[in-house]
């Protein structure tokens, strides 16, 4: 009777369709890095269909079926349901245009865009008029965010409501805006629940007046949607807030952190290293950091400053960095594989993090992980969970240059801080995450 009873249970494990655009080896940015240990650590608990644009076959995860549009053919939609058109949002207006989407220009650009259902899918010649699923467009060869992401959007939204049709699943996960749309065609046809995980929001990358098609999004699949889990409580409040969403359907699971075993490498330099980690760009603050660099070097010029990532402020903080005499105490590395990054944070002294607006900041973990005391900005997700850390307001310069000027010189203080935040995150993993996700879904949409 127990083994029958033990058999019946996981029989009837929740049945979960993931939607997400960016995945390791392909991709390795950080909502890259957040599906693939959600993902691992949610297996243990549902039953997992991860649909991404693309997949590496020679990358497998344990208990969960990885499906890559880059592997499928139009054949493989042949007994399916055609999906020329997008039902839940058939009128939608896109522009011709270069745009990437974390580029802060872009935002402006889409303005431009006028709001669902009140113009026609006709100005984006990659998407008028096609017959097939746009299956080309998520070649291994392409970058997902290229010239095109808005017709990779609604192509990865046709192909994957044509793929959910034909499964049986009790609930779809989408991830971050790129896959919204799919989510929200999903539930049109299937009358699913839909669960929208919120990593980052066109309100971080520009600012509150942001708006514009990909703000549209976010805004109708959260209307839409049945539960919305933001990475933290800080995003939570701009869904509810800028976005108007009722505060009922918003339960933020914050990020985990996968394990990493600690080293030191040696400095090629005798100075005390402060870092940035991150992309380069007005949302993670790495103007103040120059500002911030420029008031600790009044005190103490035995520091170097660090600018690891690209982005599109990179030249202007450059030129920037000659402006305020900071140039001959600061280095750029530009972008830096997992292994680079990790030697980095090994030589580092004090990690620094003035975000603008940071949905959680997952390297401020990575950070306290290397035994590396951080001072992070007051408007972070991961402030919720390093409540021991230094903060400040990201605009308070000379607040954070205090922190870190204290950090660097005062031993006992470093060892202290470096304990305090060790403590604070040993709950945050994705076990933990996966664990919150679960019971959501069981509290909110009574599954499982």
């Amino acid at each position: 009777m127990g083994i029958a009873l033990c058999w019946s249970i996981y029989i009837m494990q929740t049945k979960v369709l993931m939607l997400g655009w960016e995945f390791p080896p392909l991709i390795n940015g950080g909502l890259g890095v957040a599906c693939l240990g959600m993902g691992r650590a949610m297996a243990g608990h549902v039953d997992l269909t991860f649909i991404l644009p693309q997949t590496d076959p020679t990358f497998v995860v344990e208990q969960v079926n990885l499906i890559g549009l880059n592997h499928l053919s139009e054949s493989d939609f042949s007994a399916m349901q055609r999906t020329d058109e997008i039902r839940s949002f058939a009128e939608v207006e896109l522009i011709d245009a270069d745009l990437q989407p974390y580029v802060e220009a872009e935002l402006k650009a889409r303005e431009e865009i006028t709001t669902f259902g009140e113009t026609t899918i006709s100005h984006h010649r990659a998407i008028e008029g096609r017959e097939d699923t746009g299956l080309a467009m998520f070649s291994n060869s392409g970058s997902l965010y290229g010239e095109d992401v808005n017709a990779r959007v609604v192509a990865y939204a046709r192909a994957v409501a044509a793929l959910a049709e034909g499964r049986d699943f009790d609930v779809v996960h989408a991830h971050d805006w790129m896959t919204f749309l799919a989510g929200m065609e999903i539930k049109a046809r299937t009358g699913k629940p839909l669960v929208l995980h919120v990593h980052s929001l066109s309100y971080d990358r520009g600012g509150p007046d942001a708006r514009g098609w990909i703000y549209d999004i976010e805004k109708n699949a959260m209307e839409a949607a049945d539960l919305v889990i933001p990475v933290s409580n800080y995003t939570g409040t701009i869904c509810s807030g800028h976005y108007g969403i009722h505060a009922a359907k918003i339960h933020a699971v914050h990020n985990g952190a996968e394990e990493v075993k600690a080293f030191r490498e040696k400095k090629p330099f005798p100075e005390k290293l402060v870092l940035f980690l991150g992309r380069v760009t007005g949302q993670k603050g790495p103007r103040f950091f120059l500002e911030i660099a420029a008031q600790v070097l009044k005190k103490n010029r035995n520091v170097r400053f660090v600018v690891a990532g690209t982005g599109e402020r990179l030249k202007e903080l450059i030129e920037y960095g000659a402006f305020r005499d900071v140039g001959d105490r600061l280095h750029f590395t530009g972008f830096l594989d997992r292994d680079k990054v990790n030697s980095l944070l090994s030589m580092a002294d004090v990690y620094c993090m003035p975000s603008v607006s940071e949905p959680f900041g997952l390297s401020a973990l990575e950070a306290v992980q290397f035994n590396i005391p951080a001072v992070i900005s007051k408007q972070s997700g991961v402030a919720e969970v390093l409540v021991h850390a230094r903060m400040a307001d990201y605009w308070d310069v000379e607040l954070m240059a205090a922190h870190i000027s204290e950090l660097l010189t005062d031993e006992e203080a470093h060892a202290d801080a470096v304990a305090a935040s060790k403590e604070d995150q040993i709950n945050c993993t994705w076990d933990k995450a996966a664990e919150r996700v679960v019971a959501l879904y069981k509290s909110e949409l009574g599954l499982g």
